[in-house]
């Protein structure tokens, strides 16, 4: 089941925004891509599957890992994403890193090819994640693991929740529908457990993880931050008039100046990290 054009759309549109500040996402969610790389079980020599990759990470923070003897392939159903990871893989100078485009649900690899599969923030927007569980079990090799980041409840996570909240003010945002694609779809803990269950997965285990989003950004770099990378969010404040896109950005200064620090903005977060183990052969 591919996921639906719109949503894809969307991610193209996304997708310059995401390159250009791929090195300040990458510090930002460093220590969710160690989590992975700890549950993954995942080390030297190893062929790592990264899914939903957009420009390129955690894919080429594993291949540094991993080294040259390892392998890491990336895919991604917007092909502006796969573009910008081949830039970055090229630009960077890695050899051991690959990107293609398909679909989490569909992957284009053999059985027993990888010895772990990640997937940083990605499962929320999946449209069937069982069968892509499935396929994420299938290209393991038997006894090795899957590990996938999810967002914990937005109220823990005033990096989405500080903008949001004032938008609300403005602009009707109606909760999505069940289990509809959305950042906090496997918010619930047990919620992603269970479709690892479902899927097949061996021993399946969740954790929280909870860390600080540090980004060397002023305030008034971190907003454009935001509104960049969340086309969501773009389309909200250009259905504002002028004047109250101004204030909404006042209101919103003002409340990120809370998560200022001299290092740069400085916020609090809950992750979800969800692992389970491929079955050996009886």
């Amino acid at each position: 089941m591919q996921p639906d054009q719109a949503v894809i759309n969307t991610w193209s549109s996304a997708a310059p925004f995401w390159e250009k500040h791929r090195e300040i996402i990458r510090q930002m969610f460093a220590l969710v891509t160690q989590a992975l790389v700890e549950d993954g079980l995942i080390g030297s020599r190893h062929a790592v599957l990264d899914i939903a990759t957009g420009p390129g990470d955690p894919a080429l923070s594993v291949a540094a890992l991993v080294g040259p003897e390892g392998k890491v392939f990336g895919i991604d159903p917007v092909p502006e994403m796969v573009a910008a990871a081949r830039r970055a893989t090229d630009h960077l100078g890695f050899r051991n890193a690959q990107f293609d485009v398909a679909f989490a649900d569909h992957l284009p690899f053999p059985a027993d090819t990888f010895d772990a599969v990640v997937s940083r923030f990605g499962v929320m927007f999946f449209p069937s994640p069982v069968d892509a569980v499935c396929e994420m079990l299938r290209v393991l090799k038997p006894g090795r693991k899957l590990a996938l980041a999810v967002w914990h409840f937005a109220e823990r996570n005033p990096f989405h929740y500080t903008l949001q909240r004032v938008i609300e003010r403005y602009v009707d945002l109606p909760a999505p529908a069940t289990d509809a694609p959305d950042a906090f779809r496997f918010a619930s803990p047990g919620k992603l457990l269970d479709v690892l269950g479902e899927a097949g997965a061996m021993a399946p285990s969740e954790r929280l993880l909870q860390f600080t989003i540090q980004a060397q950004l002023s305030v008034e770099d971190y907003w454009a931050l935001r509104c960049e990378m969340s086309e969501k969010l773009r389309e909200k404040i250009a259905t504002l008039s002028r004047e109250q896109s101004a204030e909404v950005k006042r209101q919103s200064l003002e409340a990120l100046r809370g998560y200022s620090t001299d290092r740069g903005m400085s916020f609090p977060a809950e992750v979800l990290i969800v692992s389970g183990t491929k079955s050996r052969p009886a």
